[in-house]
């Protein structure tokens, strides 16, 4: 398998998991002091991110939770966001533009900040009022949050269970799904690497990894034209551009949405022949519980278009680290 460190892989998964004792004395410290309501926020793909623990809290719990991506926040600041709101952010560099302007009027505020920052003592780690230096992982630091949250408050009695089986499987189990991917990856690869726009559908968890991926992968890595739409619009608007050579991609995950993405999986056959499905149900999780699958199934299915992407990389001689605007010029 070209790009694949099996023990390196293991190893970050595992890291990841292993920090839940240290979100856990965050989230119940902040819940002992009070708060109004959880905001996550971020831009690009860390606000993608925010909008997959968003939807994954609302599947469960009536907790007040929002999204604001950052550079919307700061033309126009949500008056609801208060010194009793939290605020969770993720960053690799720690000084992306747009969240260090956010974090001073937050600060201003003074909101508590839990932020994921993989460089300690940059700009956003400092904004942090609690900070956890420790990479990728963030759709998983994310979703430890909004567990714990909901946890406290009664509306998760299933988080003791679940995080058992994932302190045990969780690694191990995601690597199993990259190497039962890859094969299939490598076909997808070979039919799509140069398509001239592709479509990507979603809804629930998947939508958030979706649209990332659409943009902050195909387009930011691979130079390639993408669009994403969420499952319940796909039928006003989108489908009527789709043909028998329309390239499209359908994420399908095993969360309370996933009958919108049944939707678009019926229908494409009728009129595609250039249709593709990801389904975290083709994968198998084992140690953890059937009823416990939605809520890793955007991982699942992150694991496979990690197998796509390195099979795009090889296949163009595109690697996929290189931008030609992105922080190479100023805009």
């Amino acid at each position: 398998m070209i790009k694949f460190d099996e023990q390196k892989l293991l190893a970050g998964f595992q890291g990841g998991i292993d920090l839940r004792p240290q979100i856990e004395e965050i989230v119940d410290e902040i819940c002992e002091q009070g708060y109004d309501q959880i905001c996550y926020m971020g831009v690009g793909g860390t606000w993608a991110s925010s909008l997959q623990a968003e939807s994954h809290i609302r599947e469960f719990s009536d907790l007040p939770v929002i999204v604001e991506q950052a550079g919307q926040y700061n033309v126009m600041p949500n008056k609801r966001i208060t010194k009793d709101t939290v605020i969770v952010i993720s960053s690799v560099s720690g000084n992306t533009a747009e969240m260090v302007t956010a974090m001073k009027t937050i600060n201003e505020i003074g909101c508590r900040v839990i932020g994921f920052i993989d460089v300690p003592g940059s700009p956003l780690a400092e904004a942090s009022t609690y900070c956890i230096s420790y990479p990728e992982n963030e759709q998983l630091k994310f979703f430890i949050v909004g567990d714990r949250f909901m946890k406290n408050a009664g509306q998760f009695p299933q988080y003791d269970d679940f995080y058992a089986q994932m302190d045990e499987y969780y690694a191990k189990d995601l690597v199993a799904v990259q190497k039962q991917a890859d094969e299939w990856a490598k076909g997808y690869a070979e039919r799509h690497h140069d398509d001239p726009i592709h479509y990507f559908v979603a809804a629930g968890e998947q939508w958030g990894s979706t649209y990332s991926y659409a943009m902050c992968y195909w387009e930011e890595q691979h130079w390639i034209r993408t669009k994403s739409i969420h499952a319940a619009e796909f039928f006003h608007g989108m489908f009527e551009v789709v043909d028998r050579d329309t390239n499209v991609t359908l994420f399908m995950g095993e969360d309370a949405e996933r009958p919108l993405a049944e939707r678009v999986a019926n229908f494409l056959p009728k009129i595609c022949g250039r249709y593709e499905i990801i389904d975290s149900k083709d994968y198998d999780l084992p140690g953890i519980s059937p009823e416990y699958r939605g809520y890793l199934s955007h991982l699942v299915t992150h694991m496979v278009t990690e197998r796509i992407d390195a099979h795009i990389e090889h296949i163009n001689r595109h690697p996929m680290d290189i931008r030609r605007y992105y922080r190479q010029l100023d805009y």
